[in-house]
């Protein structure tokens, strides 16, 4: 089994892998880089249209953009073969795509005939008998196990094994492992950030704003900030469609966090920023309401707290770095326990990490022996 590493390793963003095994190529996720502009060669996975051309099958693990967003492109690169996906997944894609993908890309991607991936269960591809289970990180999110009858390699995707919201499945043994290491070395526990996030929303009474993606940490958020809560247009009917699919959440949570859904506002474009926490999307403020929501609350003065990845150069990240904005993570990938605990469970011999850059990848190496540290994007290595 060969593995070539298309994005996102030794950096964020674009992240996508290939797995070749008996003359059948897999890809595993098509991400784009938000850190780059999109005419820029590294926006996409570096993978030539030959290859494109000659891989039998995609699956794509979630519908965040840094995971989906390349599909269209990969299509008109050549990529003609089975495209699989979960049936939520394929219901919010078009969210990432219409934010971050060329027009053109994001109709191919729209009219591409698509299978169902299962949330839990196999399914056979070529040679490969491919296992998922649910993430943790989002509705629709899942992991990947790829056994080709003499090697076994887990690809986990975004996951949050620790997540009050998302059910996460345990992984099954593999030989190696693409662990989710956009944390590196930080182990501060998520109901500490929790707690942190919601004091901070406790201290701004006279409102303040989120920029969170559209799904996932969305729901997160709703579960933890104190109220009174106001939806940006496009929120209230995402974290609604996240609520109804019960099966990717954990026991008891859906009613609560329904009741506080239905006490939060809608704000609407052109009414005063609230007196209460807004959520808004994109998390970035690249797309979405958040791109005309965060000027105003800059013009204004308005409290502003990003809780996720910021692109060096984006809207938030220039907030931040100008003092007009406030940043706390919260967790919605491994720490540093979660990810040392889903190695020494895989039994993995081999480890390779996604989602960060090098010296973050470094920082994590040093609590993790196996993990391949000098792999980077662009690098191929047998199993």
């Amino acid at each position: 089994m060969r593995i070539h590493l298309l994005g996102g390793f030794g950096e964020k963003g674009r992240t996508s892998l290939a797995i070749e095994s008996k003359g059948y190529r897999l890809m595993l996720d098509a991400g784009i880089n938000t850190s780059v502009s999109m005419d820029d060669a590294d926006y996409y996975p570096r993978v030539s249209p030959a290859a494109l051309v000659a891989t039998d099958a995609l699956i794509i693990t979630h519908a965040h953009e840094d995971h989906v967003t390349a599909l269209g492109w990969a299509i008109a690169q050549g990529f003609a073969g089975r495209i699989l996906m979960g049936a939520e997944t394929a219901r919010d894609a078009d969210m990432a795509w219409a934010g971050y993908a060329a027009p053109a890309d994001r109709e191919r991607a729209r009219a591409a005939a698509v299978e169902t991936l299962p949330a839990r269960g196999t399914v056979a591809l070529g040679p490969f008998t491919v296992t998922t289970g649910r993430s943790g990180h989002i509705v629709g999110g899942s992991w990947c196990v790829i056994d080709d009858g003499a090697r076994r390699f887990a690809y986990c995707g975004d996951v949050v094994p620790e997540s009050p919201v998302f059910m996460m499945d345990p992984l099954p043994p593999c030989d190696a492992i693409a662990i989710d290491a956009s944390y590196g070395d930080d182990d501060v526990p998520a109901r500490e950030r929790a707690r942190q996030v919601a004091a901070f929303v406790a201290r701004h009474p006279q409102g303040c704003v989120l920029p969170t993606p559209l799904a996932g940490r969305s729901l997160e958020l709703l579960a933890i900030l104190p109220e009174p809560i106001a939806l940006a247009p496009d929120m209230r009917e995402s974290l609604a469609a996240q609520l109804a699919a019960q099966e990717w959440l954990r026991p008891g949570i859906r009613d609560r966090l329904a009741e506080r859904l239905a006490a939060a506002a809608d704000w609407r474009e052109g009414e005063p920023l609230p007196k209460a926490a807004l959520l808004c999307y994109d998390g970035m403020g690249m797309s979405g309401p958040s791109a005309t929501i965060l000027p105003l609350a800059e013009r204004q003065g308005h409290p502003v707290l990003f809780t996720g990845h910021l692109p060096k150069g984006s809207p938030g990240d220039r907030m931040v770095r100008a003092g007009r904005a406030a940043w706390n993570r919260l967790p919605t990938h491994p720490t540093l326990g979660e990810n040392r605990a889903i190695v020494a469970a895989s039994g993995a011999r081999i480890v390779l990490g996604h989602s960060c850059d090098p010296a973050t990848l470094r920082a994590l190496a040093a609590h993790i022996p196996l993990l391949r540290a000098d792999l980077a994007t662009g690098t191929s290595l047998d199993i």
